[in-house]
């Protein structure tokens, strides 16, 4: 297999999908019908091929795996894939999501199917090659391309106000990725090459390192998205399609967590050791703040989303505590908040399919009529919360054993997050769920059709699967997370010894 382009054939996968597609006449409930079962097969395959990947994968190899080069530009830019502990847990995320989010989709998308489908094929091709791209101008491609799928995604299947939320997420993603573009140019003249691997072993000058970080850090912050850059996300998940959100919440926002472990902190040390404070001041602003709106919120979607802001919170903090607990924990969380938030969205979009309202107050007394739901709906607000026996809690639980090392005070704050999650989160499940019936327009509420366990069940497995034995995940990013714990620690030193160095340098003449 190691002689293979799986990564190459996992890529492009979906896109041959969207081509068979694009062939088939949308005429009629028939075609409509073919035009779905070849998206299933495409992304039930394309998961399939990921499965070989994560087979073969090394665990104890902390290197890229399954690299795959060739020219493409000329110039020290080539087609360069590979993937190693941190970006596979990400590649199979995303393939895991996409079948579930085409059945999710079966019932509520009813016009133009065709092109949502082949949106969402799109979607799958370029969310991948994000994270298997080895080289920085094909990372910017994929990163910048994804963009586009989204946002016709949102503003044709959206909701009412769908065409400001598609633009206002289209602007501000964009806004942040004009820096990161720049700073992509200036590493280039830096370097002489875009080679991601050549890149980070490459030693940036202490005052290029802040400017660069700075660049990416505004791509990567509003991607997340962290305070006070976060605005476009209610509006976006509230408008976006079920699938949209589903897909928005569990790998598009991973997108920055990503950036800031492959390319923040392994190529920037010094400048992402210097600006550590400043994020975590963000990050805890966003954890209390946005828990606080969500207390507030009256829809559904809306009080999800500020979650979710909340909960990325814990991700960048883990991430800049540089040590081995908070970055594994940063990584544990986004794979949970990825599997817990997107069945959320998923819970919502199961009620509001029958009701075609997320308004809270529309709701009430579920349990009685709907009660496989209401126990689903519970496990994800559980793991939604941390609950131990969830994947919610060891990711939070780890993040903030890795902070305390750093900052007891930061954690401290942070900690009071997990307080107002448990408010928030079982104030909507006790609104929704219980009490009594006693609105006419839910009385005939149907419980969960066969589709519908289909696409939740397996996240309710692996949400307490991975909360009860979390050891495949760490298995497969420990070794790459002590690798870029070493290097980071080491740059941060020999910086500081030179720093040392220079005043006593300059101090020898004035002696003589």
């Amino acid at each position: 297999m190691s002689s293979m382009p799986i990564l190459t054939l996992v890529t492009v996968l979906p896109l041959v999908g969207a081509l068979i597609v694009l062939f088939i006449r949308d005429e009629g409930e028939p075609a409509r019908r073919n035009i779905r079962n070849v998206t299933l097969w495409t992304t039930s395959l394309t998961f399939l091929v990921s499965l070989f990947i994560w087979a073969g994968f090394d665990n104890s190899d902390p290197g890229f795996q399954f690299v795959e080069k060739m020219d493409w530009l000329g110039g020290g830019i080539s087609y360069h894939m590979g993937v190693d502990g941190i970006s596979m847990l990400f590649v199979i995320l995303t393939t895991f999501l996409m079948p579930l989010c085409i059945l999710a989709s079966w019932v509520s998308v009813e016009k133009r199917v065709k092109e949502y489908m082949i949106a969402f094929l799109l979607l799958e091709t370029l969310m991948i090659g994000v994270f298997c791209a080895l080289d920085l101008v094909l990372f910017y491609v994929f990163f910048e391309a994804g963009l586009i799928p989204m946002f016709i995604i949102i503003g044709v299947w959206g909701g009412k106000r769908r065409v400001y939320a598609s633009f206002k997420f289209f602007l501000y993603t964009l806004l942040g990725s004009v820096l990161m573009l720049l700073a992509i140019m200036a590493m280039y003249w830096q370097a002489g090459t875009t080679d991601i691997p050549t890149l980070l072993a490459h030693d940036f000058p202490a005052n290029m390192q802040t400017w660069l970080w700075l660049a990416f850090f505004a791509s990567f912050a509003v991607k997340m998205p962290m305070w006070p850059v976060h605005t476009w996300l209610p509006d976006a998940h509230v408008e976006a399609p079920t699938a949209g959100s589903v897909i928005l919440a569990g790998i598009l926002l991973k997108m920055g967590g990503y950036g800031f472990l492959r390319f923040s902190l392994p190529m920037f040390p010094l400048a992402s050791d210097y600006f550590a404070p400043f994020v975590f001041t963000l990050s805890v602003i966003a954890i209390i703040y946005t828990s606080l709106v969500a207390l507030m919120q009256e829809d559904m979607k809306k009080l999800i989303a500020y979650s979710s802001v909340a909960h990325m919170g814990y991700v960048t903090m883990g991430i800049f505590a540089m040590n081995q607990e908070g970055i594994q924990g940063s990584l544990f969380q986004m794979l949970s908040h990825g599997l817990v938030s997107g069945a959320l969205f998923l819970c919502v979009g199961v009620i509001y399919d029958r009701m075609h309202t997320r308004e809270i107050a529309a709701y009430g007394g579920l349990v009685n009529n709907m009660p496989k739901y209401a126990v689903v709906f519970l496990i994800f607000t559980m793991a939604n919360v941390g609950l131990p026996g969830t994947s919610g809690f060891i990711g939070e639980f780890l993040v903030l054993l890795g902070v305390f090392q750093v900052n007891t005070w930061v954690a401290f704050f942070a900690t009071t997050g997990v307080v107002l999650s448990a408010a928030y989160a079982l104030w909507l499940y006790r609104r929704v769920i219980y009490g009594v019936l006693s609105k006419e327009s839910l009385k005939g509420l149907l419980d969960l059709s066969p589709r519908e366990k289909t696409v939740i069940y397996p996240l309710v497995v692996l949400t307490i699967f991975f909360g009860v034995y979390p050891a495949p995940v760490f298995d497969a990013t420990a070794a790459s997370v002590k690798a870029l714990v070493s290097q980071v620690s080491a740059s941060i030193q020999a910086g500081s010894q030179t720093a040392s160095a220079q005043p006593a340098a300059a101090a020898e003449p004035a002696a003589h």
